[in-house]
């Protein structure tokens, strides 16, 4: 079967000082199946979100290309979603309408887009809270704001820029069950397809169904590793050995390479 997304020997160059360049990505490839949640992990610089935005297509790959659906991407489209770090919410509009925005312009009618926008603030846990602006949310509820906007738009693909990383633990946790749970299929709609950034390995291990372990720059992939946990995951599912164990592996296995790339720097 054909992936649902395609990434095809891309690498990306950026220009350096003094005429040089960043060599941020080098060939990788990886096929993404409909409706799988894949993690991309490795340490900071590695080009996690660089391939990310090549995928969103806010930026062009320098080689290699991207295939969604059998069709290259070549810029920014409403198949695909995205999630950012610092929320992105318009600062001026209500929780409720920073969710309608994107239904607004594909031209849906102002009932049916509440309707839509409603049922998404309730499956993240805002209701009552649609006419408050963002300066009134805490952080947590900003970011499922940011998810409810996303998702409501119905994107084929959701792609994720470590939007839990400013989070803090305990929230975090919630918020990663919380993204499953609106990723989830639903009467009427599929899973959602995600492509997600992560330093964090336990958060990788809990949210994924493979984790795509990247070298540091140029970011290669260094290991694509398969979590072995059903759906739903919950706190059992960080107490169970097999997580703790796969956290340890990947640890280790980034250590050794961290290690091996600083040492190859001073040579």
């Amino acid at each position: 079967m054909a992936a649902k997304l395609a990434i095809q020997a891309v690498s990306k160059h950026y220009p350096g000082h003094g005429g040089g360049s960043v060599h941020a990505l080098d060939g990788v490839s990886l096929g993404i199946g409909a409706g799988e949640f894949v993690s991309l992990l490795g340490p900071s610089g590695c080009g996690k979100s660089t391939l990310l935005y090549i995928l969103a297509g806010f930026e062009a790959a320098s080689a290699g290309r991207v295939i969604l659906d059998g069709r290259p991407i070549a810029g920014p489209g409403a198949d695909r979603g995205m999630v950012f770090q610092d929320y992105a919410l318009f600062p001026w509009k209500t929780l409720l309408e920073n969710v309608t925005f994107g239904l607004e312009l594909k031209g849906l009618g102002r009932a049916e887009r509440e309707r839509i926008a409603r049922e998404y603030i309730a499956l993240v846990g805002l209701s009552g809270f649609e006419h408050r602006f963002p300066h009134q949310l805490s952080g947590g509820m900003r970011q499922r704001c940011a998810l409810a906007r996303s998702v409501a738009n119905s994107p084929e693909v959701l792609l994720m820029d470590e939007p839990l990383a400013a989070i803090d633990a305990l929230t975090r946790n919630q918020l990663q069950e919380e993204i499953l749970k609106v990723c989830a299929a639903r009467e009427g709609s599929a899973r959602k397809t995600v492509v997600y950034v992560t330093h964090s390995i336990d958060e990788a291990v809990f949210l994924s169904d493979r984790i795509v372990v990247m070298t540091p720059r140029p970011g290669r992939i260094l290991q694509v590793l398969s979590v072995p946990f059903d759906h739903p995951r919950t706190d059992a599912t960080r107490l169970d050995p097999r997580f703790s164990a796969l956290v340890a592996e990947i640890w280790q296995t980034l250590k050794v390479h961290m290690v091996q790339s600083t040492d190859n720097g001073r040579n």
